[in-house]
Protein backbone atom coordinates (compact mmCIF):
# COMPACT_ATOMS: atom_id res chain seq x y z
CA UNK A 1 0.00 0.00 0.00
CA UNK A 2 1.59 2.93 -1.42
CA UNK A 3 1.70 6.53 1.20
CA UNK A 4 1.46 10.16 -0.35
CA UNK A 5 3.27 12.74 0.90
CA UNK A 6 3.05 16.53 0.86
CA UNK A 7 6.82 17.32 1.18
CA UNK A 8 8.16 19.16 -1.55
CA UNK A 9 11.25 18.02 -3.73
CA UNK A 10 13.74 20.41 -2.60
CA UNK A 11 16.46 18.91 -4.42
CA UNK A 12 15.51 21.01 -7.93
CA UNK A 13 14.78 24.01 -5.69
CA UNK A 14 18.08 23.95 -3.94
CA UNK A 15 19.66 23.92 -7.63
CA UNK A 16 17.72 26.48 -8.18
CA UNK A 17 19.03 29.16 -5.42
CA UNK A 18 22.61 27.39 -5.73
CA UNK A 19 23.07 28.58 -9.29
CA UNK A 20 21.60 31.81 -8.59
CA UNK A 21 23.95 33.18 -5.27
CA UNK A 22 26.68 32.31 -7.98
CA UNK A 23 25.46 34.49 -10.65
CA UNK A 24 24.45 37.74 -8.59
CA UNK A 25 27.94 38.93 -8.44
CA UNK A 26 27.97 39.06 -12.32
CA UNK A 27 24.21 40.82 -12.40
CA UNK A 28 25.38 43.30 -10.20
CA UNK A 29 28.01 44.21 -12.43
CA UNK A 30 26.82 44.37 -15.41
CA UNK A 31 26.60 47.82 -16.99
CA UNK A 32 24.21 50.00 -18.42
CA UNK A 33 25.06 49.05 -21.96
CA UNK A 34 25.28 45.77 -21.34
CA UNK A 35 21.37 45.87 -19.92
CA UNK A 36 20.32 47.81 -22.56
CA UNK A 37 21.63 45.29 -25.12
CA UNK A 38 20.17 42.38 -22.95
CA UNK A 39 16.87 44.44 -23.44
CA UNK A 40 16.60 44.69 -26.82
CA UNK A 41 17.37 41.20 -27.58
CA UNK A 42 14.00 40.64 -25.23
CA UNK A 43 11.86 42.21 -28.09
CA UNK A 44 12.18 40.05 -30.02
CA UNK A 45 11.13 36.93 -28.70
CA UNK A 46 8.10 38.41 -26.73
CA UNK A 47 7.09 39.21 -30.68
CA UNK A 48 8.05 35.29 -32.13
CA UNK A 49 6.89 33.89 -28.75
CA UNK A 50 3.29 36.37 -28.59
CA UNK A 51 0.80 33.84 -30.41
CA UNK A 52 1.52 30.86 -28.98
CA UNK A 53 1.81 32.19 -24.97
CA UNK A 54 -1.35 34.41 -25.93
CA UNK A 55 -3.26 30.62 -27.27
CA UNK A 56 -2.05 28.56 -24.38
CA UNK A 57 -3.96 31.49 -21.83
CA UNK A 58 -6.94 31.28 -24.07
CA UNK A 59 -7.11 27.90 -24.06
CA UNK A 60 -6.59 27.85 -20.06
CA UNK A 61 -9.64 30.25 -19.41
CA UNK A 62 -11.99 28.29 -21.43
CA UNK A 63 -12.12 29.94 -25.30
CA UNK A 64 -10.31 29.73 -28.32
CA UNK A 65 -7.37 32.08 -29.35
CA UNK A 66 -9.82 33.49 -32.15
CA UNK A 67 -12.52 34.40 -29.47
CA UNK A 68 -12.77 38.41 -28.89
CA UNK A 69 -11.78 37.74 -25.27
CA UNK A 70 -8.35 36.83 -26.64
CA UNK A 71 -7.92 40.22 -26.71
CA UNK A 72 -7.31 40.61 -23.11
CA UNK A 73 -4.49 37.86 -23.41
CA UNK A 74 -2.54 39.85 -25.91
CA UNK A 75 -3.00 42.97 -23.51
CA UNK A 76 -1.90 41.16 -20.28
CA UNK A 77 0.87 39.18 -21.23
CA UNK A 78 3.02 40.21 -24.93
CA UNK A 79 2.32 43.89 -25.03
CA UNK A 80 2.19 44.49 -21.34
CA UNK A 81 5.80 42.61 -21.41
CA UNK A 82 6.96 44.14 -24.71
CA UNK A 83 6.16 47.72 -23.21
CA UNK A 84 7.26 47.36 -19.92
CA UNK A 85 10.78 46.71 -21.58
CA UNK A 86 10.78 49.68 -23.65
CA UNK A 87 9.72 51.45 -20.65
CA UNK A 88 13.13 50.40 -19.19
CA UNK A 89 15.24 50.77 -22.40
CA UNK A 90 14.06 54.41 -22.84
CA UNK A 91 15.39 55.30 -19.39
CA UNK A 92 18.42 53.14 -19.39
CA UNK A 93 19.19 55.39 -22.77
CA UNK A 94 18.68 58.16 -20.62
CA UNK A 95 21.17 57.20 -18.67
CA UNK A 96 23.50 55.45 -21.20
CA UNK A 97 24.05 58.83 -22.88
CA UNK A 98 24.80 60.78 -19.67
CA UNK A 99 21.27 62.36 -19.22
CA UNK A 100 18.90 62.22 -15.62
CA UNK A 101 16.33 59.28 -15.88
CA UNK A 102 13.72 61.62 -15.55
CA UNK A 103 13.66 65.13 -17.44
CA UNK A 104 14.11 68.35 -15.54
CA UNK A 105 10.80 69.59 -16.89
CA UNK A 106 8.73 66.55 -16.65
CA UNK A 107 8.80 67.17 -12.12
CA UNK A 108 7.64 70.37 -10.68
CA UNK A 109 5.85 71.35 -7.62
CA UNK A 110 2.01 72.06 -7.09
CA UNK A 111 0.31 73.38 -4.17
CA UNK A 112 2.97 72.38 -1.99
CA UNK A 113 3.55 69.15 -3.75
CA UNK A 114 6.02 67.27 -5.80
CA UNK A 115 4.48 65.67 -8.97
CA UNK A 116 6.28 63.86 -11.64
CA UNK A 117 5.31 63.27 -15.28
CA UNK A 118 5.68 59.98 -16.28
CA UNK A 119 2.93 59.31 -19.29
CA UNK A 120 3.04 59.53 -22.10
CA UNK A 121 6.97 59.56 -22.52
CA UNK A 122 7.81 59.18 -25.96
CA UNK A 123 6.05 60.89 -29.35
CA UNK A 124 4.80 57.35 -30.36
CA UNK A 125 3.08 57.48 -26.45
CA UNK A 126 1.44 60.25 -27.71
CA UNK A 127 0.31 59.32 -30.69
CA UNK A 128 -1.05 55.67 -30.13
CA UNK A 129 -2.63 56.71 -26.49
CA UNK A 130 -3.55 59.92 -27.66
CA UNK A 131 -5.13 61.65 -24.20
CA UNK A 132 -3.44 59.13 -21.84
CA UNK A 133 -1.70 60.35 -19.32
CA UNK A 134 -0.17 59.67 -15.70
CA UNK A 135 1.86 61.17 -12.89
CA UNK A 136 3.57 60.00 -10.09
CA UNK A 137 2.15 62.26 -6.89
CA UNK A 138 5.40 61.77 -4.39
CA UNK A 139 5.74 61.59 -0.28
CA UNK A 140 4.34 64.70 1.80
CA UNK A 141 7.83 66.50 2.44
CA UNK A 142 9.59 65.70 -1.01
CA UNK A 143 11.00 68.16 -2.55
CA UNK A 144 11.39 68.44 -6.82
CA UNK A 145 15.42 68.27 -6.31
CA UNK A 146 15.22 65.00 -4.28
CA UNK A 147 12.64 63.46 -6.86
CA UNK A 148 14.91 64.49 -9.28
CA UNK A 149 18.08 63.18 -7.41
CA UNK A 150 16.81 59.83 -5.82
CA UNK A 151 15.48 58.51 -9.22
CA UNK A 152 17.12 55.42 -10.33
CA UNK A 153 19.80 55.23 -7.65
CA UNK A 154 21.59 52.39 -8.41
CA UNK A 155 22.54 53.51 -11.65
CA UNK A 156 23.99 56.66 -9.85
CA UNK A 157 26.58 55.34 -7.47
CA UNK A 158 24.40 54.39 -5.06
CA UNK A 159 25.52 51.04 -3.88
CA UNK A 160 23.28 48.16 -4.08
CA UNK A 161 23.89 44.68 -2.11
CA UNK A 162 23.73 41.51 -4.75
CA UNK A 163 21.25 39.32 -3.65
CA UNK A 164 18.60 36.73 -4.64
CA UNK A 165 14.98 37.64 -5.23
CA UNK A 166 12.35 34.95 -4.44
CA UNK A 167 9.27 36.08 -7.08
CA UNK A 168 6.02 34.09 -5.79
CA UNK A 169 3.59 34.47 -9.33
CA UNK A 170 0.19 35.42 -9.70
CA UNK A 171 -1.72 32.77 -11.01
CA UNK A 172 -4.35 35.70 -12.32
CA UNK A 173 -2.23 37.88 -15.06
CA UNK A 174 -0.03 36.25 -17.53
CA UNK A 175 2.32 39.31 -16.80
CA UNK A 176 2.74 39.53 -13.34
CA UNK A 177 5.52 37.18 -12.95
CA UNK A 178 7.58 39.02 -15.58
CA UNK A 179 7.37 42.50 -14.69
CA UNK A 180 7.73 41.50 -11.05
CA UNK A 181 11.42 39.78 -12.09
CA UNK A 182 12.28 42.54 -14.44
CA UNK A 183 11.57 45.42 -11.42
CA UNK A 184 13.65 42.91 -9.22
CA UNK A 185 16.51 42.77 -11.67
CA UNK A 186 16.68 46.76 -13.30
CA UNK A 187 15.77 48.36 -9.81
CA UNK A 188 16.69 46.22 -7.73
CA UNK A 189 19.91 44.90 -9.09
CA UNK A 190 19.05 41.42 -7.76
CA UNK A 191 18.60 37.67 -9.44
CA UNK A 192 15.72 36.35 -9.66
CA UNK A 193 13.93 32.64 -8.55
CA UNK A 194 10.54 32.52 -10.14
CA UNK A 195 8.10 30.65 -8.80
CA UNK A 196 5.34 30.12 -10.86
CA UNK A 197 1.41 29.55 -9.50
CA UNK A 198 -0.16 26.27 -10.37
CA UNK A 199 -2.99 27.97 -11.98
CA UNK A 200 -0.70 29.35 -14.91
CA UNK A 201 2.06 27.35 -14.65
CA UNK A 202 1.70 26.52 -18.07
CA UNK A 203 2.96 29.73 -19.23
CA UNK A 204 6.50 28.60 -17.71
CA UNK A 205 8.18 27.49 -21.07
CA UNK A 206 7.04 31.27 -22.01
CA UNK A 207 9.13 32.72 -19.99
CA UNK A 208 11.68 30.94 -19.90
CA UNK A 209 12.25 31.39 -23.49
CA UNK A 210 11.90 35.22 -23.11
CA UNK A 211 14.61 35.49 -20.43
CA UNK A 212 16.99 32.74 -22.38
CA UNK A 213 19.64 34.85 -21.89
CA UNK A 214 19.36 35.60 -18.07
CA UNK A 215 18.74 31.89 -17.46
CA UNK A 216 21.55 30.92 -19.42
CA UNK A 217 23.73 33.07 -16.79
CA UNK A 218 22.33 32.43 -13.95
CA UNK A 219 20.54 35.52 -13.25
CA UNK A 220 16.73 34.00 -13.82
CA UNK A 221 15.53 30.76 -12.55
CA UNK A 222 11.81 29.50 -12.99
CA UNK A 223 10.25 26.61 -10.70
CA UNK A 224 7.18 24.81 -10.23
CA UNK A 225 5.54 24.34 -7.07
CA UNK A 226 2.58 24.78 -4.84
CA UNK A 227 2.19 26.06 -1.20
CA UNK A 228 4.82 23.74 0.00
CA UNK A 229 7.36 24.56 -2.40
CA UNK A 230 6.68 28.76 -1.42
CA UNK A 231 6.88 27.82 2.07
CA UNK A 232 10.09 26.11 1.61
CA UNK A 233 11.83 28.49 -0.60
CA UNK A 234 10.61 31.72 1.29
CA UNK A 235 12.51 30.17 4.88
CA UNK A 236 15.34 29.39 2.54
CA UNK A 237 18.86 30.62 3.72
CA UNK A 238 19.63 31.26 0.34
CA UNK A 239 17.08 33.77 -0.73
CA UNK A 240 17.34 37.42 0.46
CA UNK A 241 14.08 39.20 -0.42
CA UNK A 242 10.48 38.00 -0.84
CA UNK A 243 8.04 39.78 -3.41
CA UNK A 244 4.65 38.01 -3.31
CA UNK A 245 1.34 39.20 -5.35
CA UNK A 246 -1.69 37.63 -3.76
CA UNK A 247 -3.31 37.74 -0.90
CA UNK A 248 -3.51 38.69 2.73
CA UNK A 249 -4.08 35.59 3.98
CA UNK A 250 -0.81 34.52 1.59
CA UNK A 251 1.48 37.33 3.47
CA UNK A 252 0.26 36.49 7.27
CA UNK A 253 1.19 32.75 6.51
CA UNK A 254 5.11 33.67 5.72
CA UNK A 255 5.34 35.87 7.91
CA UNK A 256 3.76 34.61 11.06
CA UNK A 257 2.90 31.05 10.34
CA UNK A 258 -0.45 28.93 10.27
CA UNK A 259 -0.11 27.71 13.75
CA UNK A 260 -1.83 28.36 16.99
CA UNK A 261 0.94 31.03 17.90
CA UNK A 262 0.92 32.99 14.61
CA UNK A 263 -1.85 35.67 16.12
CA UNK A 264 0.38 36.06 19.48
CA UNK A 265 3.24 36.50 16.66
CA UNK A 266 1.27 39.14 14.67
CA UNK A 267 0.34 40.57 18.01
CA UNK A 268 3.89 40.96 19.38
CA UNK A 269 5.29 41.76 16.53
CA UNK A 270 7.65 38.84 16.67
CA UNK A 271 7.33 37.17 12.66
CA UNK A 272 8.76 34.13 11.86
CA UNK A 273 10.43 35.09 8.52
CA UNK A 274 12.10 39.25 8.86
CA UNK A 275 13.59 38.86 5.03
CA UNK A 276 12.82 42.19 3.78
CA UNK A 277 9.15 41.18 1.89
CA UNK A 278 6.86 43.74 -1.25
CA UNK A 279 3.89 42.79 -1.84
CA UNK A 280 0.87 43.80 -3.55
CA UNK A 281 -2.25 42.33 -2.49
CA UNK A 282 -5.64 43.43 -3.98
CA UNK A 283 -8.58 44.23 -2.01
CA UNK A 284 -12.19 45.77 -2.69
CA UNK A 285 -11.80 48.06 -5.50
CA UNK A 286 -14.34 50.80 -6.60
CA UNK A 287 -15.33 52.54 -9.20
CA UNK A 288 -17.28 56.03 -8.45
CA UNK A 289 -19.47 57.76 -10.81
CA UNK A 290 -19.76 61.84 -10.56
CA UNK A 291 -23.24 63.30 -11.32
CA UNK A 292 -23.10 65.25 -14.31
CA UNK A 293 -24.33 66.11 -18.03
CA UNK A 294 -24.20 62.91 -19.63
CA UNK A 295 -25.44 61.95 -23.16
CA UNK A 296 -26.97 58.39 -23.82
CA UNK A 297 -23.78 57.99 -25.83
CA UNK A 298 -21.70 59.07 -22.61
CA UNK A 299 -23.93 56.40 -20.50
CA UNK A 300 -23.11 53.95 -23.44
CA UNK A 301 -19.19 54.19 -23.57
CA UNK A 302 -18.76 54.35 -19.47
CA UNK A 303 -21.05 51.55 -19.34
CA UNK A 304 -18.80 49.54 -21.75
CA UNK A 305 -15.82 51.10 -19.35
CA UNK A 306 -17.48 49.76 -16.08
CA UNK A 307 -18.17 46.00 -17.68
CA UNK A 308 -15.04 46.32 -19.13
CA UNK A 309 -13.37 46.86 -15.45
CA UNK A 310 -15.46 43.89 -14.25
CA UNK A 311 -15.30 41.63 -16.86
CA UNK A 312 -11.83 41.33 -18.01
CA UNK A 313 -10.34 38.44 -17.03
CA UNK A 314 -13.87 36.95 -15.34
CA UNK A 315 -13.03 39.69 -12.70
CA UNK A 316 -10.20 37.77 -11.70
CA UNK A 317 -8.01 40.95 -11.13
CA UNK A 318 -7.05 42.79 -7.98
CA UNK A 319 -8.45 45.88 -8.86
CA UNK A 320 -11.79 44.61 -11.05
CA UNK A 321 -14.29 46.83 -10.00
CA UNK A 322 -16.48 45.08 -7.29
CA UNK A 323 -18.15 48.29 -6.15
CA UNK A 324 -20.02 50.93 -7.94
CA UNK A 325 -20.45 53.87 -6.22
CA UNK A 326 -23.56 55.89 -7.94
CA UNK A 327 -25.58 58.58 -6.87
CA UNK A 328 -28.80 58.02 -5.13
CA UNK A 329 -30.77 60.51 -6.48
CA UNK A 330 -28.69 61.58 -9.66
CA UNK A 331 -31.36 61.08 -12.41
CA UNK A 332 -28.42 59.22 -14.55
CA UNK A 333 -27.78 56.52 -12.37
CA UNK A 334 -30.87 53.91 -13.34
CA UNK A 335 -30.04 54.69 -17.09
CA UNK A 336 -26.50 53.78 -16.54
CA UNK A 337 -27.69 50.88 -14.95
CA UNK A 338 -29.87 49.48 -17.50
CA UNK A 339 -26.72 50.06 -19.85
CA UNK A 340 -24.54 47.55 -17.79
CA UNK A 341 -27.24 45.36 -18.24
CA UNK A 342 -27.59 45.40 -22.21
CA UNK A 343 -24.13 45.41 -22.38
CA UNK A 344 -23.86 42.17 -19.98
CA UNK A 345 -26.25 40.58 -22.25
CA UNK A 346 -24.51 41.12 -25.62
CA UNK A 347 -21.23 39.82 -23.70
CA UNK A 348 -20.02 36.47 -25.57
CA UNK A 349 -20.35 33.53 -22.81
CA UNK A 350 -17.01 32.90 -20.71
CA UNK A 351 -16.66 31.10 -17.31
CA UNK A 352 -15.05 32.28 -14.15
CA UNK A 353 -12.34 30.03 -14.36
CA UNK A 354 -9.95 30.77 -11.10
CA UNK A 355 -9.82 28.29 -8.13
CA UNK A 356 -12.40 29.31 -5.54
CA UNK A 357 -14.94 31.32 -7.60
CA UNK A 358 -17.84 29.43 -7.67
CA UNK A 359 -18.20 29.31 -4.23
CA UNK A 360 -17.28 32.64 -3.68
CA UNK A 361 -20.24 33.96 -6.10
CA UNK A 362 -22.51 31.34 -4.52
CA UNK A 363 -21.70 33.45 -1.07
CA UNK A 364 -22.61 37.13 -2.97
CA UNK A 365 -25.87 35.25 -4.11
CA UNK A 366 -26.63 33.76 -0.67
CA UNK A 367 -26.39 37.02 0.88
CA UNK A 368 -28.25 38.82 -1.75
CA UNK A 369 -31.56 36.61 -3.17
CA UNK A 370 -32.77 39.61 -5.73
CA UNK A 371 -29.27 39.76 -7.39
CA UNK A 372 -29.82 39.46 -10.71
CA UNK A 373 -28.07 37.54 -13.73
CA UNK A 374 -28.26 39.83 -16.74
CA UNK A 375 -27.08 37.19 -19.22
CA UNK A 376 -28.37 34.37 -17.64
CA UNK A 377 -27.30 31.83 -15.30
CA UNK A 378 -23.63 31.27 -15.62
CA UNK A 379 -23.20 35.20 -16.64
CA UNK A 380 -22.24 37.98 -14.13
CA UNK A 381 -24.06 38.77 -11.09
CA UNK A 382 -25.06 42.26 -10.64
CA UNK A 383 -26.13 43.29 -7.04
CA UNK A 384 -27.96 46.35 -7.94
CA UNK A 385 -28.27 48.34 -4.02
CA UNK A 386 -25.96 47.08 -1.64
CA UNK A 387 -26.64 48.34 1.79
CA UNK A 388 -26.47 46.26 4.28
CA UNK A 389 -23.55 46.62 7.23
CA UNK A 390 -20.85 43.81 7.02
CA UNK A 391 -22.10 42.82 3.35
CA UNK A 392 -19.55 40.60 2.18
CA UNK A 393 -19.19 42.68 -1.64
CA UNK A 394 -17.72 45.58 1.18
CA UNK A 395 -15.82 43.33 2.97
CA UNK A 396 -14.17 40.57 0.78
CA UNK A 397 -12.51 40.65 -2.22
CA UNK A 398 -15.07 38.54 -4.74
CA UNK A 399 -12.36 37.61 -7.38
CA UNK A 400 -14.93 36.80 -10.00
CA UNK A 401 -17.85 37.98 -12.24
CA UNK A 402 -19.79 39.94 -9.43
CA UNK A 403 -20.30 43.83 -9.47
CA UNK A 404 -21.92 45.48 -6.57
CA UNK A 405 -23.83 49.18 -6.43
CA UNK A 406 -23.53 51.25 -3.87
CA UNK A 407 -25.61 54.35 -3.78
CA UNK A 408 -24.97 57.36 -1.37
CA UNK A 409 -26.95 60.47 -0.83
CA UNK A 410 -25.60 63.65 -2.67
CA UNK A 411 -26.92 64.74 -6.44
CA UNK A 412 -24.56 67.59 -6.59
CA UNK A 413 -21.13 66.46 -7.46
CA UNK A 414 -19.69 68.52 -4.21
CA UNK A 415 -21.67 66.59 -1.54
CA UNK A 416 -21.22 63.14 -3.35
CA UNK A 417 -17.63 63.81 -4.01
CA UNK A 418 -16.49 63.94 -0.13
CA UNK A 419 -19.35 60.87 0.73
CA UNK A 420 -17.63 58.73 -1.89
CA UNK A 421 -14.32 59.65 -0.84
CA UNK A 422 -14.92 58.78 3.15
CA UNK A 423 -16.38 55.71 2.02
CA UNK A 424 -14.37 54.46 -0.63
CA UNK A 425 -11.42 55.37 2.17
CA UNK A 426 -13.08 54.14 5.37
CA UNK A 427 -15.41 51.21 4.49
CA UNK A 428 -13.62 49.33 1.48
CA UNK A 429 -10.82 47.12 2.63
CA UNK A 430 -7.52 47.55 0.24
CA UNK A 431 -5.48 50.74 -1.05
CA UNK A 432 -4.30 49.32 -4.62
CA UNK A 433 -6.66 50.31 -7.39
CA UNK A 434 -9.46 52.95 -8.27
CA UNK A 435 -11.18 54.70 -10.65
CA UNK A 436 -13.06 57.93 -10.80
CA UNK A 437 -15.65 58.87 -13.61
CA UNK A 438 -16.27 62.62 -14.41
CA UNK A 439 -17.63 64.32 -16.92
CA UNK A 440 -15.40 66.95 -18.54
CA UNK A 441 -18.05 70.06 -17.90
CA UNK A 442 -18.61 68.92 -14.28
CA UNK A 443 -14.51 68.75 -13.58
CA UNK A 444 -14.38 72.19 -14.80
CA UNK A 445 -17.14 73.54 -12.99
CA UNK A 446 -15.83 71.74 -10.26
CA UNK A 447 -12.37 71.66 -10.05
CA UNK A 448 -11.84 72.56 -6.58
CA UNK A 449 -14.13 69.40 -5.02
CA UNK A 450 -12.63 66.81 -7.57
CA UNK A 451 -8.86 68.25 -6.59
CA UNK A 452 -10.33 67.38 -3.07
CA UNK A 453 -11.34 63.39 -3.67
CA UNK A 454 -8.16 62.82 -6.08
CA UNK A 455 -6.09 64.22 -3.12
CA UNK A 456 -8.10 62.59 -0.45
CA UNK A 457 -8.47 58.85 -2.33
CA UNK A 458 -6.14 56.95 -0.89
CA UNK A 459 -4.79 54.50 -3.76
CA UNK A 460 -1.95 53.34 -5.16
CA UNK A 461 -3.32 53.94 -8.38
CA UNK A 462 -6.44 56.55 -9.20
CA UNK A 463 -7.92 56.34 -12.67
CA UNK A 464 -9.46 59.51 -13.83
CA UNK A 465 -12.03 57.93 -16.34
CA UNK A 466 -9.67 55.66 -16.78
CA UNK A 467 -9.74 52.02 -14.95
CA UNK A 468 -7.03 51.83 -12.85
CA UNK A 469 -5.38 48.77 -14.04
CA UNK A 470 -4.29 50.66 -16.91
CA UNK A 471 -1.50 51.47 -14.81
CA UNK A 472 -0.50 48.22 -14.45
CA UNK A 473 0.30 47.97 -18.06
CA UNK A 474 2.87 51.24 -18.77
CA UNK A 475 5.76 50.30 -17.79
CA UNK A 476 6.54 53.46 -16.39
CA UNK A 477 3.90 54.24 -13.39
CA UNK A 478 4.57 52.77 -9.79
CA UNK A 479 2.31 50.13 -8.91
CA UNK A 480 1.46 49.14 -5.43
CA UNK A 481 -0.35 49.74 -2.44
CA UNK A 482 -0.81 53.14 -1.36
CA UNK A 483 1.91 53.43 1.65
CA UNK A 484 1.43 52.97 4.94
CA UNK A 485 0.29 49.53 5.48
CA UNK A 486 2.74 47.48 8.04
CA UNK A 487 3.54 43.66 8.05
CA UNK A 488 1.15 43.56 11.31
CA UNK A 489 -1.51 45.49 8.95
CA UNK A 490 -0.69 44.34 5.87
CA UNK A 491 -3.84 45.54 3.51
CA UNK A 492 -3.03 45.78 -0.17
CA UNK A 493 0.94 45.75 0.41
CA UNK A 494 3.72 47.40 0.59
CA UNK A 495 5.93 48.68 -2.10
CA UNK A 496 6.04 49.41 -5.23
CA UNK A 497 6.87 47.79 -8.83
CA UNK A 498 7.33 48.55 -12.65
CA UNK A 499 8.09 52.24 -12.23
CA UNK A 500 10.25 52.30 -15.35
CA UNK A 501 11.48 56.03 -14.33
CA UNK A 502 12.81 54.41 -10.62
CA UNK A 503 10.98 57.36 -8.61
CA UNK A 504 11.92 56.89 -4.97
CA UNK A 505 8.92 58.57 -2.45
CA UNK A 506 5.87 57.47 -4.22
CA UNK A 507 2.46 58.15 -2.99
CA UNK A 508 0.23 57.52 -5.80
CA UNK A 509 0.15 57.23 -9.82
CA UNK A 510 -3.12 59.29 -10.61
CA UNK A 511 -4.09 58.30 -15.08
CA UNK A 512 -6.17 60.26 -17.25
CA UNK A 513 -7.92 59.01 -20.19
CA UNK A 514 -10.66 60.38 -22.63
CA UNK A 515 -13.73 60.41 -21.02
CA UNK A 516 -15.52 59.83 -24.65
CA UNK A 517 -13.82 58.73 -27.57
CA UNK A 518 -12.79 60.27 -30.88
CA UNK A 519 -14.47 62.62 -32.52
CA UNK A 520 -17.20 62.33 -30.04
CA UNK A 521 -14.67 63.84 -27.19
CA UNK A 522 -15.28 66.87 -29.11
CA UNK A 523 -18.56 67.82 -27.60
CA UNK A 524 -17.59 66.83 -24.05
CA UNK A 525 -14.76 69.75 -24.04
CA UNK A 526 -11.85 67.46 -23.84
CA UNK A 527 -11.40 66.05 -27.51
CA UNK A 528 -8.36 63.70 -28.03
CA UNK A 529 -7.52 61.46 -31.05
CA UNK A 530 -8.34 58.07 -29.09
CA UNK A 531 -11.34 55.99 -30.74
CA UNK A 532 -12.89 52.92 -28.12
CA UNK A 533 -9.96 51.33 -26.40
CA UNK A 534 -8.90 48.06 -27.91
CA UNK A 535 -9.19 46.52 -24.22
CA UNK A 536 -12.55 47.32 -23.87
CA UNK A 537 -14.55 43.77 -24.02
CA UNK A 538 -16.68 45.04 -26.65
CA UNK A 539 -14.26 46.36 -28.88
CA UNK A 540 -15.00 44.30 -31.98
CA UNK A 541 -11.36 44.69 -33.41
CA UNK A 542 -9.87 44.22 -30.03
CA UNK A 543 -7.82 41.17 -30.40
CA UNK A 544 -6.59 42.43 -33.90
CA UNK A 545 -5.34 45.81 -32.63
CA UNK A 546 -3.27 44.74 -29.72
CA UNK A 547 -1.73 41.46 -32.06
CA UNK A 548 -0.49 44.56 -34.25
CA UNK A 549 0.51 47.07 -31.49
CA UNK A 550 2.41 44.28 -29.66
CA UNK A 551 4.35 43.70 -32.87
CA UNK A 552 4.89 47.42 -33.39
CA UNK A 553 5.73 47.31 -29.63
CA UNK A 554 8.44 45.02 -29.75
CA UNK A 555 9.70 45.99 -33.19
CA UNK A 556 8.67 49.78 -33.83
CA UNK A 557 8.58 50.54 -37.98
CA UNK A 558 6.58 53.41 -39.29
CA UNK A 559 4.61 51.21 -41.86
CA UNK A 560 3.28 49.02 -38.78
CA UNK A 561 0.98 52.34 -37.88
CA UNK A 562 -1.54 52.68 -40.58
CA UNK A 563 -2.36 48.68 -39.67
CA UNK A 564 -3.01 49.92 -36.01
CA UNK A 565 -4.98 52.81 -36.38
CA UNK A 566 -7.21 51.52 -39.37
CA UNK A 567 -7.70 48.43 -36.87
CA UNK A 568 -8.33 50.49 -33.96
CA UNK A 569 -10.87 52.72 -35.63
CA UNK A 570 -12.78 50.12 -36.66
CA UNK A 571 -13.20 48.88 -32.67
Amino acid sequence: MSTTTTEPDTAPLDRAVTALRAGRESWAATGTAERIALLERMLPRIAQGAPAMVADAARAKGYEATSSWAAEDWVTAPWALAQTVGAYLHVLRRLADGRDPVPAGAVRERDGRTVVDVFPATATDRLLLNGFSAQVRTLPGTTREQALARAAGTYRGRPADPGVALVLGAGNVAAITPLDILHKLCQDNQVVLAKMNPVNAYLRPHFEAVFQEFVDRDWVRFVDGGAAEGAYLTGHEGIDTIHVTGSERTHDAIVWGTDGDAARRRREDTPLNTKPFTSELGGVSPCIVVPGPWSDADLRFQAEHIVTSKMNNSGHNCVASQILVVPRDWDGTERLLDEIRRVLRRLPARTDYYPGAAGRLRAVVDAHPGAEHPAGPGGATLVADVSGEGDPMLTDEVFASALGVVRLEGDDPETFLRRATDFANDTLPGTLGATLLVHPRTERAHRAAVDAAVDGLRYGTLGINCWSAFGFLLGYTPWGAYPGHTRQDIGSGIGFVHNAFMLEDVEKTVLRAPFAPSPRGLFTGAPSLSPRPPYFVTNRTGRTTMRRLTGFTAAPKVSKLPGIFLSALRG
